[in-house]
């Protein structure tokens, strides 16, 4: 006997993508054993399940991108009305935080887009190339900012103080607002979390130029502007690696963070009946969208269809995996072999296999990292765990 099957229901002829709404729903039963849900109140699961829409996501980006973009205009008035070219030199600094955020909105809608095609997920990935774009422009502008602020730290420029004070105070009370509506959008999304960090880093930035300008009016100390400069590239370069290295993971189809694939694979593996687990894949579609599946060998006579369920209900309670698709199947007798070598079972297996209660075994018998192919032995279950099973 074998079985397979996916934790969620396809959507129309997609075998790997639910509907948006369906994220959310409650979870369902039919005769194989599909089911889509969120354990209440767990920490991962789907970024589509928080308690703000992406319409109310889209509504929040609008509102500081309005935000942004009349500052921005108001800057380039006052700049060429003073003739500061620091001024007009920040409102250019303010265009980069509007792209981001726009950016972001059209990324947000190009993910909505129902899977169709080819992109039998979607293209929900779209708030990942978002999430990256905007993290490499941190980097690029935090490596500006290290150069202007060493190249003022040797030779000052003239720093009028009382300008530098007025626009970063104003800066700071719009930056203020924005970062607000941002922070009530969902951060668990990179999409969003990028957007939110240009606009954060945008405020860091105008608190220590109006520390700094404070410092020039009442001191005349010009280098105390390239200082400021200095942290905010510190502070960009912090925010921009992190949202590089996360949308890389995901690009990469790396687990999500903090998840164990070696642990998951293990707790499977000790489920009563189990007698193998390989094949074991774990990655996210896109930000708090994880997805896992697996090859599970299970010991003759038991109920493929039970082990199965009990497999998914364990992912989706305790690590949030609601997208799952395994195949179960009887482990055969040459593989229960104890001792001598073994066929393997699958042709191909990719990773490591993990037994019950023993690590995984290499291609000469030793216990090591390379999994399915040329396993020479096979550890039982033990004996309590076979005492229902169906005679």
């Amino acid at each position: 006997m074998s079985e397979t099957g996916t934790g969620h229901e396809p959507p129309h002829d997609t075998p790997h993508e639910t509907p948006h709404e369906d994220l959310r729903g409650p979870r369902r039963g039919t005769e194989q054993g599909h089911g889509h849900g969120r354990a209440p109140g767990h920490a991962h699961g789907h970024g589509h399940g928080h308690a703000v829409s992406a319409e109310a996501d889209r509504r929040l980006l609008t509102g500081a991108l309005v935000l942004i973009l009349g500052f921005m205009a108001a800057e380039v008035v006052v700049g060429v009305v003073a003739r500061s070219l620091a001024l007009v030199s920040d409102a250019g600094h303010m265009l980069t935080d509007a792209i981001a955020i726009a950016f972001a909105i059209v990324a947000m809608r190009i993910a909505a887009r129902p899977p169709q095609g080819g992109f039998t997920y979607g293209l929900k990935r779209a708030e990942i190339i978002s999430a990256q774009i905007n993290g490499i422009t941190l980097l690029l502008l935090s490596v500006w900012f290290v150069y202007e602020g060493v190249r003022r730290l040797i030779e000052p420029p003239e720093v009028a103080g009382a300008y530098v004070v007025v626009t970063g105070i104003a800066g700071i009370v719009v930056n203020l607002a924005a970062t607000w509506l941002l922070s009530r959008a969902n951060r668990s999304s990179l999409n969003v979390e990028g957007a939110f960090q240009h606009i954060l880093n945008d405020l860091f930035a105008f608190v220590a130029t109006t520390v700094a300008g404070a410092v020039v009016w009442a001191t005349g100390w010009s280098r105390a502007d390239a200082l400021a400069a200095l942290v905010v590239a510190a502070l960009m370069l912090k925010a921009g690696w992190g949202l590089v290295r996360d949308s890389g993971r995901v690009f990469m189809e790396a687990a999500p963070a903090g998840m164990s694939p070696a642990e998951i694979g293990r707790r499977t593996a000790a489920l009563e009946h189990v007698v193998e687990v390989h094949d074991l894949h774990i990655w996210e579609v896109t930000s708090g969208y994880p997805a896992m599946s697996a090859h599970i060998l299970v010991s003759p006579g038991s109920d493929c269809h039970a082990v199965r369920q009990a497999a998914q209900r364990m992912v989706h309670d305790e690590y949030g995996i609601a997208h799952t698709t395994l195949q179960v199947d009887h482990a055969p007798p040459d593989l229960l072999a104890i001792g001598g070598p073994a066929e393997p079972h699958c042709a191909e297996a990719h990773g490591p296999a993990h037994t019950n209660g023993r690590p995984p075994e290499d291609a000469s018998g030793r216990r090591g990292p390379n999994g399915c192919p040329g396993r020479r032995r096979i550890r039982f279950p033990r004996p309590d765990r076979l005492s229902d099973r169906p005679s």
